[in-house]
């Protein structure tokens, strides 16, 4: 994730103290696919253990020659084929933490995520999620992921992107002024970052064969996902719960889960509020100004 570390390079220092705010740090943990960018790195002295798609050879072959700080890869402890953590580790409510940093909005079954980092998880332990904030990031111009979309792939046991994800996903993401993510401030050219070439080219893929595409399954504002985690609880399908929750006027935003966690400190109407002025950009109770001209506008273009 290069782009999301390079974007948040200014607010380092907050960004890591956001994301260990609830961890031990004398506890032991599990960092999920950090690559070159550890939230919470062994040479530091974390009592860490590293979970990605490579071992850190493989990792360095991946990114040889592109313009990250390679040294920051790390031996890893385990590498994921596609079993549960609980199975990889062999370790089950032993963990005091699990950081997963942009990882969640990856995986084809969100709620199997979750349970998974639950069930090697201690009582009391912690997941401290940094998930994207579509409105400054490629999925700019794709849907908010939606409750229904989340359950129904659960539900099937889905373990890979379904073509139309994949199709969505190359036919609508985009940059910013030649950037994969953005903040708020940023006011440069959109353009899209994959021709129609690409997009059918890997539609065919995710048809045909059983080839992996790394795509980005969800798409989230930060209330959003506020609110699916606290409507998968109350449904029954997963255990944790928000337990505090950061957001940014930049790429990404944080939330830690715990079975302690209390939940949403929010009405249902007051969340769904906080989601349509995130997707629509109007401030709450100040919607006047930006009506009005939205209103002329379109009044404009009709006459």
């Amino acid at each position: 994730m290069v782009a999301f570390s390079a974007a948040n390079a200014k607010c380092k220092v907050s960004r890591t103290s956001r994301i260990l705010q609830h961890i031990n740090v004398d506890g032991r943990g599990i960092e999920i696919g950090p690559c070159h960018s550890p939230v919470a790195p062994k040479r530091k002295g974390f009592r860490v253990e590293i979970i990605d798609h490579l071992d850190k050879g493989g990792l360095l072959r991946k990114y040889a020659g592109q313009q990250i700080n390679t040294g920051n890869i790390e031996d890893v402890d385990f590498v994921w084929r596609g079993e549960t953590y609980a199975e990889l580790t062999g370790r089950s409510h032993y963990y005091d933490w699990v950081i997963a940093s942009h990882v969640i909005e990856h995986t084809p079954d969100l709620i199997a995520f979750i349970c998974q980092c639950d069930d090697i998880l201690k009582e009391r332990g912690v997941l401290s999620l940094v998930v994207p904030d579509k409105r400054y990031c490629f999925d700019k111009y794709r849907s908010v992921t939606s409750l229904s979309q989340v359950v129904d792939r659960h539900l099937i046991g889905a373990r890979e992107h379904t073509p139309g994800t994949v199709a969505d996903y190359y036919l609508n993401v985009v940059r910013c002024d030649g950037q994969d993510a953005w903040d708020s401030k940023t006011t440069g050219a959109l353009s899209f970052s994959h021709p129609v070439e690409a997009a059918v080219h890997n539609y065919s893929l995710a048809c045909d064969s059983d080839e992996w595409l790394d795509v980005h399954a969800w798409c989230f504002v930060p209330h959003a996902f506020r609110l699916l985690i606290q409507d998968l609880n109350d449904l029954g399908l997963i255990k944790l719960k928000e337990l505090s929750f950061h957001s940014t006027v930049g790429c990404e935003f944080y939330m830690t889960l715990s079975r302690s966690g209390t939940g949403l400190p929010l009405s249902r109407m007051a969340a769904l509020q906080k989601i349509e002025c995130e997707v629509t950009g109007l401030s709450e109770g100040k919607p006047a100004g930006k009506l009005k001209k939205l209103i002329k506008k379109c009044l404009t273009a009709l006459s």
